[in-house]
């Protein structure tokens, strides 16, 4: 369990840091199991800890197993609600009661930003043992993750990756294979194989969100050739952008019979379909989140591509604390209005 000291009748960790020799950061760093902290002197504060009753023999002895990763968890800000989903789930594992669970902490930062998530990655590098993060795909980024990794410091990247970096493991789906899968989907559902399809992504600085694009081009390249692949507009994950260019392709492609949301954030989009309504319009998605599935039983959205958020976790912490195991990739759940769970 995680020992908090609010007992009145216990002596103060002031107390065991006098006693030991050292400072009360470095006692408070020992006795929360944190990193940087040498062997000598963390046995110094245990045994200054049982000696004067700050900790009991039993409480004492636990530390003697491996330390608990420390594990910063870093994800885009947004309106994105599959996003926000995923940071609540890992906030819900913070301050868990396991001394062998991890110490995590989540924080959001600027969206779409190369510059706050190098900068978020080195400001925890110090305090991590590993990082969980949403890459972009810039070669600052590339770097900083290099230099971080190269001290020790494990990366593991989650929905979207940095590419070919053998010492950064990856945890996400196989994009290709998704954006051929949405091609699929559409093409069969659409009630016609003539007319245009149209393509929003967040941002091709993101390499899932190219490469679902350029699995989706390739399948309908393929299959229906008929059909016209309105160019990829990037609405960055928000939903007021989304909206806005659902209702610009509404008013400059009138033959389009459907739309693949690559990223997020597909309530701007479903809002534009009920406003001018375009029932017979085949919109597929990502995220099963209370809006996307609000909309698939209004039958707004026809299909959501899902990556349950909770496994997600799980994998990249497991990924962290196990880093010789080299992950595969998730299962990729695809729910209709009649399998919802």
């Amino acid at each position: 369990m995680r020992l908090t000291k609010d007992n009145t009748k216990r002596p103060h960790l002031a107390k065991v840091a006098s006693l030991a020799g050292v400072s009360l950061a470095t006692a408070d760093r020992v006795i929360n199991r944190r990193k940087g902290v040498k062997d000598r002197t963390r046995i110094r504060v245990l045994d200054a800890a049982r000696d004067i009753g700050y900790l009991s023999a039993e409480e004492a002895s636990r530390y003697n197993t491996v330390r608990p990763l420390n594990i910063t968890v870093l994800l885009p800000a947004g309106t994105n609600p599959y996003l926000r989903l995923l940071g609540e789930r890992a906030k819900e594992r913070i301050g868990q009661t396991s001394i062998d669970a991890p110490f995590l902490r989540c924080f959001f930062i600027d969206s779409f930003n190369a510059a706050a998530l190098v900068e978020a990655l080195h400001n925890n590098a110090d305090w991590s043992d590993g990082i969980i993060f949403f890459a972009i795909e810039h070669p600052e980024v590339r770097d900083a993750a290099a230099e971080i990794a190269a001290t020790g410091t494990r990366l593991v990247t989650i929905v979207s990756d940095l590419g070919n970096s053998p010492q950064i493991s990856h945890l996400g789906l196989d994009n290709r294979a998704v954006g051929r899968t949405a091609g699929l989907l559409i093409g069969r559902l659409a009630e016609s194989t003539i007319g245009s399809v149209a393509l929003v992504a967040g941002s091709r600085h993101y390499r899932a969100h190219s490469e679902r694009e350029a699995g989706f081009l390739s399948l309908i390249d393929e299959m229906f050739p008929k059909l016209k692949v309105v160019g990829m507009r990037e609405g960055h994950d928000d939903a007021a952008e989304n909206y806005r260019h659902a209702l610009d392709l509404f008013e400059k492609v009138p033959d389009l019979i459907g739309i693949y949301n690559v990223g997020g954030s597909s309530g701007g989009i479903t809002r534009a379909i009920r406003e001018k309504r375009q029932t017979k319009l085949v919109f597929i998605g990502h995220g099963l989140t209370p809006d996307t599935r609000r909309a698939m039983l209004d039958g707004t959205i026809d299909a959501i591509f899902e990556m349950d958020p909770d496994i997600l976790i799980d994998r990249a912490i497991r990924c962290l604390s196990e880093p010789a195991a080299r992950p595969r990739p998730l299962k990729l759940d695809i729910y209709f209005r009649e399998n919802l769970p």
